[in-house]
């Protein structure tokens, strides 16, 4: 038996500003989108490098206001890279804390994303 990395599952309210964020902002790619039916809620997962993550539309899945910390390599030119897209929703700057140097990013539905280069 081995347990493997988790798949967190965000709440998303807007498949638009879901992309516009996700994929436009923080550059994920979208690896495949499900609906039961075509007015159906949708549940995408998108990934960038080894991070993995599932956004749903569906009611009970995910709780707007979830933190997740989330280990990068090279902070620094993460952050470059998000501050040249001038993202009108965010700017984020990193912080030194005790475990590391840090940036949180809130995405448009209240998740809290704490991508983090550990020390």
């Amino acid at each position: 038996m081995k347990l493997l990395a988790p798949i967190p599952i965000l709440r998303m309210f807007s498949v638009e500003k879901a992309y516009a964020f996700y994929i436009d902002f923080l550059g994920f790619k979208a690896d495949w989108e499900h609906r039961f039916e075509p007015d159906l809620p949708l549940y995408v997962q998108v990934h960038r490098d080894a991070l993995v993550l599932h956004l749903s539309e569906h009611h009970g899945d995910g709780t707007p206001g979830t933190a997740l910390f989330l280990p990068v390599e090279d902070i620094g030119e993460f952050h470059r890279e998000l501050s040249a897209k001038q993202y009108a929703y965010a700017r984020p700057g990193i912080e030194e804390m005790p475990w590391g140097r840090q940036m949180q990013i809130a995405d448009p539905f209240g998740n809290m994303l704490r991508f983090c280069e550990l020390s």
